[in-house]
């Protein structure tokens, strides 16, 4: 009787496993968004308690809390009331021009072709130049001496146009560089919501004979509004909050003619050194930046909901 004698062989090497219980899951995958957020909150924190202060770089010694008279102090500034104007004026002027070109131009490239492709991708070239980088091509262009655009103006008739350097047209100038730097990105995000609206209600319309000037008010406009909102809410925030290009342009100059918040609050940090009204300055913006956000924002919510409604 023949006896078959089976050795075991040893057990294989066991793989260990990185398990995560389903209650962590939530806290670890939220846990960039928190560390993020703490990364924010602490310049944030920190830049309200200098508000809150007197505190100047040159005098340290003399650093006490004032407890809110940086913000009462502007109620009688010549300086901030200025600043709050050419600031407004700034973005008003700016997001209106970009919003009616980008419109304008999208228009013009709704129909899907390879030239309007073509034509479409050409556009985007100013965003993708740093402001500043384009600002300092704009203030070389516009010098009295060499720039191609002053010799351009010289031609028409205006050889003494002094452009950013003259108090009169130095809002112009700078206006100008910022939107052709941002007109083709409210022009890229129309485009993109033209070619995505439904195309029933503009085929009845052609059926029917409707004018295009009474198709574009009352069915591509109203269909475009969220966008619109869109782009504004992304080219206010970000107008209101402009500093590169003026400072690359004028350094907020001459004199106080565009001295907007961010460039207000460098020039009293590093000029002045006074800390405490920098960052007052910013906190102010940061109210503004914040309240007109959540007007766009609840307003782009209602349309959202008028539309589900109509859907």
């Amino acid at each position: 009787m023949t006896t078959t004698h089976t050795q075991s062989l040893p057990p294989g090497p066991r793989r260990h496993r990185f398990r995560v219980s389903r209650r962590m899951l939530p806290y670890l995958l939220s846990l960039p968004a928190l560390l993020t957020c703490i990364g924010i909150l602490i310049p944030f924190l920190t830049a309200v308690a200098y508000s809150l202060q007197r505190y100047r770089l040159s005098q340290p010694w003399a650093r006490q809390w004032n407890w809110g008279q940086n913000y009462l102090n502007f109620l009688s500034d010549p300086a901030f009331w200025n600043t709050l104007k050419v600031s407004v004026t700034y973005a008003l002027v700016t997001v209106v021009v970009e919003l009616l070109l980008g419109l304008g131009i999208a228009l013009l490239l709704q129909r899907r072709s390879r030239l309007n492709n073509f034509v479409s991708i050409m556009l985007l070239m100013p965003l993708m130049t740093a402001p500043a980088l384009a600002a300092l091509m704009w203030k070389l262009m516009t010098n009295p001496g060499f720039g191609i655009l002053s010799y351009l103006a010289g031609l028409i008739g205006l050889g003494d146009f002094r452009w950013a350097s003259d108090p009169q047209t130095a809002m112009l100038t700078v206006v100008i560089v910022d939107v052709w730097v941002y007109t083709p990105f409210i022009m890229i995000l129309l485009l993109a919501g033209l070619r995505s609206l439904p195309q029933q209600p503009f085929e009845a319309a052609a059926l029917d004979g409707v004018p295009r000037l009474f198709v574009f008010w009352r069915i591509t406009l109203p269909m475009l509004t969220p966008f619109l909102l869109t782009a504004t809410l992304f080219r206010v925030i970000e107008s209101i909050q402009q500093f590169d290009i003026i400072y690359a342009m004028t350094q907020g100059g001459p004199g106080d003619r565009l001295t907007v918040f961010q460039v207000e609050a460098y020039l009293n940090f590093f000029q002045s050194t006074n800390v405490g009204r920098s960052a007052a300055l910013l906190m102010i913006l940061w109210a503004i930046t914040y309240a007109l956000s959540n007007v766009f924002i609840k307003n782009w919510l209602r349309l959202r909901e008028r539309s589900r409604g109509n859907a």
